[in-house]
């Protein structure tokens, strides 16, 4: 094992991703007149909302995907963001919906997120295809786990027969994460703030995946030898520097292979949004 771990660079693969969906996209509106939709809608002024869908639309278009974002303001009732939802459904224009959360408080997620066709769901929260992933069909999946097993997929020969170990268990990235890890073959334990010697568990994974919202979480003696690390957190610190869920300096004299943060995981959620949308684009209307 070296002496310290390899870095695992999520901005080069995203943007490796990016331009084979871009080639895509350019062979598609040559051959046949069509070019993938993306739209968003953001309710509300939400800072962090901002930035996001701001992102999302530079990199779509930069892509040459066909983007909108429809910015409603915070006070829209629920019933004006439904009829907005559905008029979407309706076009045909449209491959992939994305409703930024989160919403106002007066506004109930789930409805909203269950009133999305499940063919233009390109985050993957709707039920049914919550559903077909959980059951290993055929489905979209959601961002940041997919992301996440891309460069899982980059960084080890193989992951069948590994032990993996998830901590989080939230339905956006924890449970799909291990359902794409069981999927790939690996023994998987899902971990949470309920879990008994987390530590313990910890140390049995050849790949640790956090998920858990909290700085600095996850230390250096909590790590296999040679173990590789996907840390999903994103916290602000009160100096305003980014952290993850892992103790970065700590992790990196102990594990194999490790993802920054940021330029690890994150790139890749967006560049697996655009790539979701293209995936969507072609059960709709065929290769």
């Amino acid at each position: 094992m070296a002496d310290q771990a390899r870095i695992i660079d999520g901005k080069a693969a995203a943007a490796a991703l990016r331009a084979e969906i871009g080639q895509e996209i350019t062979a598609i509106k040559a051959e046949r007149g069509l070019v993938p939709g993306l739209h968003v809608v953001l309710v509300g002024d939400d800072p962090a909302s901002r930035v996001y869908v701001n992102s999302k639309e530079k990199l779509a278009g930069e892509i040459g995907m066909n983007s909108a974002v429809h910015r409603l303001p915070a006070e829209t009732s629920e019933a004006e963001l439904l009829a907005k939802v559905a008029a979407l459904n309706a076009d045909d224009s449209v491959d992939g919906i994305l409703v930024q959360l989160p919403l106002p408080k007066h506004i109930n997620p789930d409805r909203v997120i269950e009133a999305i066709d499940p063919a233009k769901d390109v985050d993957c929260f709707h039920p049914i295809n919550v559903g077909r992933l959980a059951n290993g069909q055929a489905s979209l999946i959601p961002c940041t786990p997919l992301g996440s097993m891309i460069l899982l997929k980059q960084t080890l020969p193989t992951l069948a027969g590994l032990e993996a170990v998830v901590i989080g268990r939230s339905g956006i990235v924890g449970r799909p994460m291990a359902q794409l890890l069981v999927q790939a073959d690996c023994t998987v334990t899902i971990a949470h703030s309920r879990t008994r010697d987390l530590p313990a568990i910890c140390r049995r994974a050849d790949i640790l995946v956090a998920a858990v919202g909290r700085p600095h979480f996850v230390r250096g003696d909590w790590i296999k030898p040679g173990a590789t690390i996907i840390d999903v957190g994103i916290n602000r610190l009160p100096d305003g520097k980014l952290a993850g869920d892992v103790d970065f300096a700590e992790a990196m004299k102990v594990a194999g292979a490790i993802t920054p943060v940021p330029g690890g995981v994150g790139p890749m959620t967006i560049a697996c949004l655009l790539r979701n949308t293209l995936t969507a684009f072609h059960a709709r209307r065929g290769r």
